[in-house]
C-alpha cells in the first residue's frame, strides 16, 4: 500500500510560515492545526496572532518567531542532514500524521524510506534485567526479519537493546531534544550507527536541550509512529507506562511482556496485562495482532495546501462572555461547549483560539479544553 501523499507538498514560503507559526509563543500542535484550518494558511494565521491574543485577554503580545530565525533553523538542520517536513510529505511517518497533536513540522534525519514502512515500538526500563535485554533483542530482531521497523527512544536499557538488534532491518530513534542535542550523550555513537540504514525524528528546534517535561512529549511520538507498542519491562510510574497509556489513547495496540511478580521491573507490565494489554511471548503474537490494522487506509487531516479557505464568522463581546463563562478548570468537550453556548462552531473555535494564544486555555486529548 502506498501511504505517501504526493499532493501534500509545501512551497518554500509555506515551509517558512509553518515553522514560524509552530515556533511562536502559545502555539502547540493542536493550536497550529486550528489556526491553519481557521484562517486557511499559516501566513494568514501569523498576521492575526497579535490581535487574537489581545482579544483573548493577553497583557502583552505573544512572541512571534521571525522569518530570519526560521531560515536560520532550516539552514542549521540542513547542515547535519535534517529535513523539516510537514505531515503528509514523503518521509513524515504516516501513522504519526493521524494523531490529533501530530507535530506540524518534524525534523527527520537518515533514510526517509524507512519512515514509511510498518513500525512497532519497543520500550522499557532503563535499568533492565539481563532477561529483559535478551527478550528485547530477540523480539526486535524477529520483528525486523518480518519486515517491521523498530522505533524506540534511544534511552539506556530496553531502548538501546531494541535499537541495536534491529539496525540491519531498520530502526528509528525518537529524540527528546534537538537533533544536535542527543540524550544520553553516550548514545551519540549509537545514533550514528542507527542512521546508516534507519533514521531519527524530533519535533524540537535545533539546539534544544531536553528537559524532564520533554520526555512525555517524545513518548507520544514513539507510540504515534507505530502500529503498536510493546512494553518489555516497566516499574510502576515509569515513562514506559506513560507511553502505553498514550498509545491506548491514540488507538494503538498495547502489548506487555509478563515478568516475575518478585521483580519490581515487571510490576508495571504485569499491571498492564491486568488492565487488558495483550500478553506476548514472541514476535508472532505482535504480528498476528497488527496484521489486520496494516490493511486499513490511512486518512490524513486536512491542512494547507488544499484547504477550502478561512472561516469568516467573528465573535462579538456577548459571544466571548458567554463562552468564557462556560469554561473552567474541568475539561469540557468542544461539541458540548458549542451546544451550551448556542453559538456556531466557527465562533466557538475563534474564542478558544483567542484564549489559547493569550495563555489562558489548555487543550487536552479527545477534543477537550479547560481554562488554565
Amino acid at each position: 500500500m502506498d501511504i505517501r501523499n504526493p499532493d501534500r507538498r509545501l512551497t518554500d514560503s509555506q515551509r517558512i510560515d509553518w515553522l514560524r507559526l509552530i515556533r511562536s509563543e502559545n502555539v502547540g500542535p493542536r493550536t497550529f492545526r486550528s489556526l491553519v484550518n481557521h484562517f486557511g494558511s499559516a501566513g494568514e494565521a501569523l498576521a492575526r496572532l497579535p490581535d487574537l491574543a489581545r482579544r483573548g485577554g493577553a497583557s502583552r503580545p505573544g512572541r512571534l518567531c521571525d522569518e530570519a530565525a526560521a531560515r536560520d533553523e532550516l539552514a542549521a538542520a540542513r547542515r547535519i542532514g535534517v529535513s523539516l517536513l510537514a505531515s503528509g510529505e514523503t518521509g513524515y511517518p504516516p501513522h504519526l500524521a493521524t494523531i490529533d497533536d501530530a507535530p506540524p513540522m518534524l525534523g527527520v534525519r537518515g533514510n526517509l524510506d524507512v519512515m514509511e514502512r510498518p513500525t512497532i515500538a519497543i520500550v522499557g526500563s532503563r535499568n533492565a534485567s539481563a532477561a529483559g535485554h535478551k527478550f528485547a533483542q530477540a523480539l526486535a530482531h524477529d520483528l525486523g526479519d518480518a519486515g517491521f521497523v523498530i522505533v524506540s527512544g534511544l534511552a539506556r536499557g530496553i531502548d538501546q537493546a531494541a535499537h541495536r538488534a534491529s539496525m540491519a532491518s531498520g530502526t528509528v530513534a525518537v529524540l527528546a531534544g534537538g537533533h544536535d542535542r542527543i540524550y544520553p550523550p553516550e548514545h551519540e555513537d549509537l545514533l550514528a550507527a542507527i542512521l546508516e540504514d534507519g533514521g531519527a525524528i524530533s519535533e524540537m528546534p535545533m539546539g534544544h536541550v531536553p528537559r524532564a517535561r520533554d520526555f512525555p512529549r517524545r513518548n507520544r511520538l514513539i507510540s504515534g509512529v507505530a502500529l503498536g507498542v510493546v512494553v518489555v519491562e516497566a516499574a510502576y510510574r515509569s515513562g514506559s507506562l506513560i507511553t502505553a497509556r498514550i498509545a491506548a489513547e491514540q488507538g494503538r495496540e498495547v502489548f506487555a511482556v509478563p515478568g516475575s511478580p518478585l521483580d519490581p521491573r515487571a510490576a508495571g507490565t504485569n499491571d498492564l496485562i491486568k488492565q487488558g494489554a495483550a500478553l506476548i511471548t514472541g514476535a508472532s503474537d505482535v504480528i498476528n495482532a497488527v496484521r489486520p490494522i496494516m490493511r486499513r487506509p490511512i486518512e490524513l487531516p486536512a491542512e494547507e495546501p488544499g484547504h477550502a479557505g478561512p472561516e469568516t464568522e467573528e465573535p462579538d463581546a456577548s459571544d466571548r462572555s458567554r463562552i468564557v463563562g462556560l469554561l473552567g478548570p474541568v475539561p469540557i468537550g468542544l461539541d458540548d461547549l458549542i451546544r451550551m453556548a448556542d453559538a456556531s462552531p466557527a465562533i466557538v473555535r475563534t474564542v478558544l483560539l483567542e484564549l489559547e494564544l493569550a495563555g489562558r486555555l489548555e487543550r487536552h486529548g479527545g477534543g477537550l479544553v479547560s481554562m488554565i
